[in-house]
């Protein structure tokens, strides 16, 4: 797939971006380039091969639920610079 001007004029007013003449081109080259090889790497014989997202295994490191007693709410505030009963006071965000 040949990459234009036009291409990437479009793709620049998608975005919008303003580009210049000499940037346009140079994206044009450089984007003609990039799916020239993924046109090249399409050619690679890649039945059998399972897809990754990870070069290597990645697990997640879970621990068994266990039932505790909860910490209460005048431990939980302990350390709140302001507190109103047993509530946490914030600056007010919507007027």
């Amino acid at each position: 797939m040949k990459i234009t001007k036009k291409d990437v004029e479009h793709v620049a007013l998608l975005a919008r971006l303003e580009l210049t003449e000499a940037e346009t081109a140079t994206f044009t080259g450089q984007m003609d380039a990039i799916l020239a090889y993924v046109e090249k790497l399409n050619e690679l014989d890649t039945a059998g091969i399972i897809p990754t997202s990870h070069a290597v295994p990645v697990e997640n490191a879970f621990r068994a639920d266990e039932v505790r007693p909860a910490i209460g709410v005048d431990q939980a505030l302990h350390n709140a610079p302001d507190r109103v009963g047993g509530f946490f006071r914030v600056p007010k965000v919507i007027e």
